[in-house]
């Protein structure tokens, strides 16, 4: 089975044509598939709209939040409520073309565990929306070594063995592609039609840029870091012990050789900070790998995912 899942906050004018674009467009698949609309704490007639959609056909669910928490929660509550191998997640603002899911569909099919959408005829404000989207996609592409035109892209697939355990908040539903490749995931990305929004407003800010490079900066130390955050603190501490000890020799240079007391430099007091840093970054490197532990002896999470077997049966209980 096929889940579309689409988060929608407000989309009143857009709904019943979005049904019907995702609908017609997955007349074509030959695989049963069901339609999630989750209503992030809409305020206007959203609530109404899907419930008259849903009404009429059996495979349109409706999931309606008590408020608005946000895309990234959204679409989380719609992973856990769909029943499909394969997830498909596009906006609810019909700018996503619905007709280039089995554009999406076949790639997967050629293997791939996440296809991500990408715009390369962007309809949107060029110096609001494009210029910043297009610094915040290489900036993305550097820090993680993934290499995507466009994370920001809300058009994806993915197969559900490989997002099953990905937890999300903030705004990083546009970083699971990274969390996929580094639990082994194939991916790929694929042009995708971007259409101008003809109802409504975006809810798109500086603010949610603001987060996106918070974000970022937490991905990037999952990425390199979630197992042994000690190789990050340790590093950064021996590196601060080395500091300190060339401060403390230059200090003692200078008071022998160059005829300065240890008073009239600030070396000493560098050598005594960076001693202190190194101390502090070690303790939390410990206090980390503490965390790690026992978060993963807490939480029903995988330290790993097989791919495939051959003459062996996975066991759900294997240490």
């Amino acid at each position: 089975m096929i889940s579309i899942v689409i988060p929608i906050y407000n989309e009143e004018a857009n709904i019943l044509t979005l049904v019907d674009k995702v609908t017609a467009a997955l007349r074509s698949v030959d695989t049963p598939y069901e339609l999630i609309l989750v209503n992030d704490g809409s305020t206007d007639d959203t609530h109404a709209k899907i419930c008259e959609s849903a009404k009429h056909d059996s495979r349109i669910k409706g999931l309606h939040l008590r408020r608005n928490y946000g895309q990234t929660t959204a679409l989380v509550a719609g992973f856990h409520h769909s029943s499909g191998d394969v997830i498909i997640t596009l906006d609810g603002d019909l700018q996503n073309d619905p007709e280039d899911i089995p554009v999406l569909l076949a790639k997967l099919d050629e293997g791939y565990d996440v296809v991500s959408g990408w715009r390369e005829d962007r309809k949107d404000d060029a110096l609001q929306r494009n210029f910043p989207s297009l610094l915040a996609n290489k900036l993305i592409s550097r820090a993680t070594g993934i290499k995507l035109h466009d994370f920001g892209c809300s058009l994806k697939a993915y197969r559900r063995s490989i997002i099953r355990h990905v937890n999300l908040y903030g705004e990083m539903h546009r970083f699971v592609p990274i969390y996929a490749v580094v639990s082994g995931a194939r991916l790929a990305e694929v042009p995708v039609r971007h259409h101008p929004r003809l109802h409504g407003k975006s809810n798109y800010g500086l603010e949610r840029v603001v987060k996106v490079l918070f974000d970022l900066v937490v991905v990037v130390f999952l990425q390199r870091y979630s197992q042994k955050p000690m190789y990050l603190f340790g590093t950064c501490g021996l590196l601060s012990l080395f500091g300190s000890f060339v401060c403390a020799a230059a200090a003692f240079y200078y008071k022998f050789f160059g005829h300065k007391t240890l008073i009239e430099t600030p070396l000493p007091i560098a050598s005594g900070f960076l001693f202190v840093t190194a101390v502090l970054c070690i303790l939390l490197g410990l206090v980390a790998e503490l965390s790690i532990r026992i978060y993963h002896e807490t939480q029903d999470k995988p330290t790993y995912l097989i791919g495939a077997t051959d003459n062996l049966k996975p066991r759900s209980d294997a240490i």
